[in-house]
């Protein structure tokens, strides 16, 4: 999963969303005419400002007048989470008993299956949470990041909160306006985000300190004008070992080079390794113009790893048809 951007501290709102003017020009406008809808729909790709777009607008609701100064101290407040009339809620796994998140659950080694998701148990916590009266803010402000993972009880039970919010805006976090409820669309201003070009991805990976990324072409191929998608890919190439992955960047010709290299994959990857290593193949293949069906056999394997077969078997299978193929 892609986490989102930690925010950077600015001295007005929306100052370090790059390459988003639609979404800052609805948001803006919003404020100026003190219109604030009870719902909005940010939608758009991961990690290109989503949420740093939803700290800063919660930021200006929190404010006691849209013409109060920006304060940086408020947003340092609601970046940490601790904000009385804010909510954070993001996807959860269920282990022994408790939520956790997808942070916690890696800081605590839980490995699952199936993705997190939010719970009706936490749609029920906003309805709490919202039906006292804000405590310092004029309004309550409450995020639903990743909102599409909702079951459809929670989705449901959601459109209830939406209908009658009370003195609160609630701001959900989507990939598109179709992976979430049309009932639920239509209780929210919808907010564009867009990929960002390659000028602009350049601009905010290196603010990040992360400008190394853009000597590396298969990770930005892969990250398709996403920052958080960029950071994440490359948080994972790092974890690869280098010579197996120069290994694996060489087609293998022979079936003992195929088997060999199947062993060491299995040995040194995990599942979720072996997945981003299909996609980095998969790009690095297409740069060097190898034929499609290698491309076609690397996205079979991708789903026979995501159904669970043996991965040992599913990379001696498809690199050994790989090497019969050169």
């Amino acid at each position: 999963m892609v986490q989102p951007l930690t925010p950077v501290m600015a001295t007005d709102a929306f100052a370090t969303l790059v390459g988003q003017p639609q979404a800052v020009e609805l948001l803006q406008s919003a404020l100026q005419r003190d219109r604030i809808a009870p719902g909005y729909l940010f939608a758009g790709p991961a990690g290109v400002g989503r949420s740093l777009a939803a700290l800063d607008f919660a930021e200006r609701l929190l404010a006691h007048t849209p013409q109060e100064p920006f304060s940086p101290a408020r947003q340092q407040r609601i970046a940490q989470r601790n904000h009385p009339d804010f909510l954070w809620v993001e996807p959860t796994y269920l282990h022994q008993g408790k939520r956790l998140s997808a942070a916690e659950a890696a800081e605590q080694g839980v490995k699952r299956r199936s993705p997190p998701q939010i719970r009706l148990e936490q749609i029920r916590e906003i309805a709490t949470f919202l039906s006292r009266p804000p405590l310092e803010a004029p309004r309550a402000v409450v995020v639903l990041d990743d909102a599409h993972t909702m079951a459809e009880a929670a989705a449901n039970a959601l459109l209830k909160t939406l209908e009658e919010p009370g003195r609160a805006t609630l701001i959900l976090i989507a990939p598109s306006i179709e992976s979430l409820l049309p009932t639920l669309v239509s209780r929210c201003q919808r907010i564009p985000f867009r990929r960002l070009s390659a000028e602009d991805l350049a601009q905010v990976l290196t603010r990040l300190g992360h400008d190394e990324i853009l000597q590396h072409p298969e990770i930005l191929a892969l990250a398709q004008g996403s920052p958080g998608e960029a950071i994440a890919q490359w948080q994972q190439f790092q974890t690869v070992p280098p010579d197996l992955l120069q290994t694996a960047l060489q087609v293998p010709t022979t079936l003992r080079a195929a088997l060999e290299l199947a062993r060491s994959i299995d040995q040194n990857l995990d599942l979720e390794a072996q997945l981003w290593l299909v996609d980095y193949l998969q790009q690095a293949y297409w740069r060097s113009q190898q034929p499609s069906m290698h491309l076609e056999r690397l996205e079979t394997a991708r789903r026979h790893l995501l159904s669970y077969v043996q991965p040992r078997l599913v990379w001696e299978v498809t690199l050994m048809e790989i090497a019969a193929a050169q």
